[in-house]
C-alpha cells in the first residue's frame, strides 16, 4: 500500500475523536507532500533543523498541518523551535516553561500550546518528569500545572507520554493507566491558561492499547511511512 493508503486505512481504523500526529523524524518531504494530500492534519518532529528543512521543501503545503514538536527541546533551540512549531509537546521544567514563555512575544506570537512530558517509567534515559522523583506524583503534577499556568503566553492543552520500551504492548497498559488517571485528576482544575484536552499517548505499536486507556492522541510513523532507514 502507498503512504497515502496507510495513513486513510489507519485514519478509518482509529476512532473520530482521536488525533494523528504523523512522526515524521527522518522522513522526506516528499514522503510528507503524499500524506499531507492524503489529509493529515498534524505532523510531529524531534528536531528544529529536521522541522526547518522539511517546511522549507515542501513550501505552501507546509501550512496546510499543524507543527508538533514532539522530541526533547533544547533551551539554545527555543527561538527556533517557536518558529517552526504550533505546538510544543515536551514541556519537563518550569525553567524551560518560563525560557520559552519569554521568547513567545519575539517570535510573533500571543500564546503557544503546550503539553506536559511525563517520564511514567521514570526511566534514567528519557526526558520528562519523572514520578520516582516527584512522590506523591499526582499531588506533584496538580502543583506543577498551578505553577505553569501562571506564564501568560503558554496555554497548558495536553499531556504526553511513551511508557518504558516493550516489545509487547500489553506492557504498556498500566503506565498508560497510570498517565490518564494524571490526566483525569488535573484536567477540571479552574486555573488560567489551563485547557486540558489532549492527552498523548501510544505509537505505532502501541496506539491501540494507548486508545483503549484513554488516549486520544496518537504519534505514527512506521505504520505510515513503513521502517525507516536505520531500522532496516
Amino acid at each position: 500500500m502507498s503512504i497515502a493508503e496507510n495513513y486513510q486505512r489507519l485514519r478509518r481504523e482509529i476512532p473520530d475523536n482521536v488525533s494523528i500526529v504523523l512522526a515524521a523524524k527522518t522522513r522526506t518531504a516528499q514522503e510528507l507532500a503524499e500524506v499531507i494530500e492524503a489529509g493529515a492534519v498534524d505532523i510531529g518532529e524531534n528536531y528544529v533543523q529536521e522541522a526547518e528543512q522539511t517546511q522549507a521543501d515542501l513550501a505552501d503545503k507546509a501550512s496546510k498541518v499543524r507543527w508538533h514538536m514532539i522530541g526533547h527541546l533544547q533551551s539554545n533551540k527555543i527561538n527556533k523551535a517557536l518558529r517552526a512549531f504550533d505546538v510544543i509537546q515536551t514541556v519537563d521544567s518550569l525553567k524551560k516553561a518560563k525560557a520559552i514563555d519569554k521568547r513567545v512575544p519575539k517570535a510573533g506570537k500571543q500564546v503557544v500550546p503546550v503539553y506536559i512530558e511525563i517520564n511514567i517509567g521514570s526511566e534514567f534515559s528519557k526526558a520528562g518528569l519523572r514520578p520516582d522523583k516527584n512522590e506523591p506524583f499526582e499531588e506533584y503534577m496538580e502543583s506543577f500545572v498551578a505553577d505553569l499556568a501562571q506564564f501568560e503566553h503558554l496555554q497548558v492543552e495536553g499531556l504526553i507520554t511513551m511508557g518504558p520500551r516493550s516489545g509487547n504492548p500489553e506492557d504498556l497498559r498500566p503506565y498508560f493507566k497510570r498517565t490518564k488517571n494524571i490526566f483525569d485528576s488535573i484536567k477540571n482544575i479552574d486555573l488560567p491558561n489551563l485547557a486540558l484536552t489532549y492527552l498523548s499517548m501510544g505509537m505505532t505499536n502501541s496506539y491501540k492499547v494507548a486508545i483503549e486507556e484513554g488516549s486520544n492522541m496518537v504519534r505514527v510513523g512506521t505504520a505510515v511511512f513503513g521502517k525507516r532507514d536505520y531500522e532496516k
